[in-house]
């Protein structure tokens, strides 16, 4: 009588719980119209119906993917004549191109940490740092030690740091930076964040800002690795494969609004719109070429990068190419590449053999194999490769902090820049394709039964919250 009093209860409990979870689900989701991808609905719904105890605080916590909503009205007009680029871009909410001039595509990490030397040493007003990671190493402790003496120097110093990345690098001396005049914010950390549901979506934009017209970009962290490695240490770092550019111009002063709000919305927990700081001066549009910021993540209303993505597949006539360091598309990117393969464009991606995430190459697979299968090339570099662009025939190349898996084009915040002049593109084409010559060729192995269940689980698992 007591167990089945007991088992009468439970599945009662059991019940009760799901009823509430899916309730909570659907209505969080219809009127915060919180869009998610087919297969993270599924997720979501399943874990609430079999493990509600689980799955039910996961979602209070990690389950609100936006933080803005998506506009009812209609869409500024857009002209009869523009590219489909431009169409598409106005269509998701982004601003205009701007222009831009100076642009240096950064060699190496060497090239790379010569250019944000310069900066920092000859920054006048304002430095602004946004990165995912500052490293407790020879390259972090370098760069913090240049911004306290700038902001002794009396500059304005903002550093931007993570709420979780700021503990993979090391732990950087938060309170040595503040001490300095530095100003520290922590974008949405963990154990404190005012932003109930969203302690799961991360900030993974990188910038650089001097004085308002000078931008530093791309996928580097604030750490050896992304840099000239370190051999030295007791934890021996190797240099990492990564893309960086900085460049001067309209569009800088375009990346400094980006980081006004960002830095808003970290010391407030509000997404708000900010004027750029009033000492700066206008920068003029020039006649030469221009590129286009492209924020993802949860303050914008669409899945900017994504859409661009998927559109940019769809439409590609001669060549995509691609760099990531981790490869897990959503089943609508996947079969936009394939067709793509299909259709004759030629498709190569970049990849290393071995990433530093275990769980990325477990998942990776079935879409690599499923690529090979259609005619894409898929290149495997012997080093870790960080660099992040797309490039679409000529006139497209998307550079920047996103990479090619589902948390990065769904969940985080990520800082892209659309590149149109076809000789700028042109130029991110030869950089990857001189570092293709040293890959060798993905060779996909048929999968076991327990393969395939282990990849689609870390699928699941790894990359659907």
């Amino acid at each position: 009588m007591l167990h089945e009093l007991f088992t009468r209860n439970s599945i009662t409990l059991h019940s009760a719980l799901v009823v509430l979870g899916l309730v909570i689900y659907t209505t969080a989701s219809h009127t915060l119209r919180q869009r998610r991808h087919p297969s993270a609905a599924i997720a979501w719904i399943i874990s609430l119906v079999l493990l509600p105890y689980f799955a039910l605080p996961l979602y209070l916590v990690f389950g609100r993917r936006k933080v803005v909503r998506r506009a009812l009205k209609p869409g500024p007009a857009i002209h009869a004549n523009a590219s489909a680029h431009e169409q598409l871009a106005v269509a998701v909410g982004l601003g205009p191109p701007a222009s831009f001039e100076q642009l240096q595509l950064h060699r190496d990490g060497s090239h790379a940490l010569h250019a944000l030397r310069d900066m920092l040493g000859s920054a006048r007003q304002a430095i602004d740092v946004c990165t995912f990671i500052l490293g407790h190493d020879v390259l972090g402790d370098e760069i913090t030690a240049l911004l306290m003496r700038r902001a002794r120097d009396g500059l304005q110093v903002r550093l931007l740091l993570d709420g979780i990345g700021i503990y993979l690098g090391g732990h950087a001396n938060l309170r040595q930076l503040r001490a300095a005049g530095v100003q520290v914010l922590l974008f949405v950390p963990p154990l404190h964040s005012p932003l109930r549901g969203r302690t799961n979506l991360r900030n993974h934009r990188k910038m650089v800002l001097v004085d308002g017209h000078w931008l530093w970009c791309g996928g580097r962290n604030l750490a050896a690795e992304y840099f000239e490695g370190d051999t030295l240490s007791v934890r021996k770092k190797p240099v990492w494969f990564d893309l960086s550019f900085d460049l001067h111009g309209a569009l800088a002063q375009q990346a400094q609004q980006r980081f006004d709000n960002d830095w808003s919305f970290a010391n407030t927990g509000k997404t708000v719109r900010t004027p750029l700081l009033a000492h700066l001066p206008t920068v003029p549009a020039s006649a030469g070429p221009q590129a286009r910021l492209v924020p993802s993540g949860p303050d914008q209303a669409e899945d900017t990068v994504y859409t661009l993505l998927v559109s940019g597949c769809f439409t590609a006539q001669t060549r995509i190419l691609a760099v990531t360091p981790y490869f897990v598309p959503d089943q609508t990117l996947l079969m936009a590449l394939a067709l793509a393969a299909r259709r004759g464009v030629a498709v190569d991606l970049l990849l290393p053999a071995r990433s530093n995430h275990r769980l990325a190459d477990i998942a990776r697979h079935a879409a690599l194999r499923e690529l090979v299968s259609a005619g894409a090339r898929v290149w495997l570099l012997p080093q870790m490769v960080h660099a992040k662009a797309v490039l679409i025939d000529q006139d497209l190349a998307l550079v920047g902090s996103a990479n090619l898996d589902e948390r990065s084009l769904f969940l985080n915040y990520e800082l892209m820049v659309a590149f149109y002049d076809p000789p700028v593109v042109q130029r991110y084409a030869d950089w990857i394709s001189g570092h293709q010559a040293q890959a060798t060729p993905y060779q996909p192995r048929p999968p076991g039964l327990l393969r395939e269940l282990v990849e689609g689980l870390v699928r699941w698992v790894a990359f659907q919250l």
